[in-house]
């Protein structure tokens, strides 16, 4: 099996983004290589998979109802590119409405490589909600 194809890229995209809309925590940790890195624009630092397991386990206990909208996903040289928005119904009642683009780079069926950007105004504003403390 080819270290990369563009088939395979788009199928752990999808394998990636369904784990995230259930929950699935134990799923990502399989989607990512061991060795994976995650890097943010929010805070240009970089995290392990299991920092970035543990955040999205929270982002999980903190939500429900997760669903990627408006997807365009495109691969590339090695891996894929996707932008959307991440819908999802929070535990205060709240919604969450996050644009987003990520770029994987893949190798084997694993992300040995994502870099996600976003705007965080959408998490100010529930942080400064009155009833995100509910």
């Amino acid at each position: 099996m080819p270290e990369f194809d563009s088939r395979t890229s788009l199928e752990t995209a999808d394998r990636l983004f369904r784990a995230v809309e259930a929950g699935d925590v134990e799923a990502l940790r399989s989607i990512y290589a061991s060795d994976a890195v995650i890097w943010h624009n929010t805070d240009d630092k970089t995290e392990s998979r299991e920092q970035n397991l543990e955040t999205l386990l929270a982002f999980v206990a903190l939500s429900h109802n997760r669903t990627y909208a408006e997807i365009r996903r495109e691969p590339t040289p090695r891996g894929f590119v996707q932008q959307h928005a991440l819908r999802a119904q929070l535990k205060n009642g709240r919604e969450l409405m996050l644009p987003a683009c990520i770029i994987c780079e893949v190798r084997n069926e694993r992300i040995t490589r994502l870099d996600e950007y976003f705007d965080t105004a959408p998490l100010a504003a529930l942080r400064n909600d009155p009833l995100s403390e509910r």
